[in-house]
């Protein structure tokens, strides 16, 4: 099984939440985790954000960068094209998705094109998760 992780899930990884077991029990069980090269920016984004927020201390931060940017390499990144673009506007059409929630979706629709195995999708975007449900994504 190959994991697809969106930004939420992915986030899950390297700031304790109440998910974050389930996201690296998944992660564990997969034989690849793959996320959209815009994860990247929107995980940064996240944990910026609880850094001004005072709610993980300056080595905290800094050691949780390391720690993501050494990780960054490890996940199989889906790299985003004109095609795909067009597909997530279908699909935050189709589905009433943010747009970069439509991406991860059109991401992990065109990972499991590629592949033969199967793809589980990770999110915690009630919203999301129902449109990778209708797209038949596990």
């Amino acid at each position: 099984m190959i994991l697809y992780l969106d930004t939420s899930s992915l986030v899950k990884l390297y700031v304790e939440e109440d998910e974050s077991i389930i996201v690296k029990t998944l992660v564990d069980s997969s034989e690849f985790t793959a996320t959209s090269i815009f994860a990247y920016a929107e995980a940064r984004a996240a944990f910026s954000r609880r850094f001004r927020e005072k709610s993980i201390t300056p080595n905290e931060y800094n050691r949780l960068i390391k720690s993501f940017d050494k990780d960054w390499n490890s996940y199989l990144i889906i790299s985003v094209t004109e095609d795909m673009i067009k597909l997530a506007g279908n699909l935050a059409e189709k589905h009433a998705l943010r747009g970069f929630d439509s991406i991860h979706l059109a991401s992990a629709l065109k990972l499991r094109k590629e592949v033969s195995s199967a793809i589980k999708f990770s999110c915690f975007d009630d919203n999301l998760q129902k449109a990778s449900r209708r797209e038949d994504l596990g």
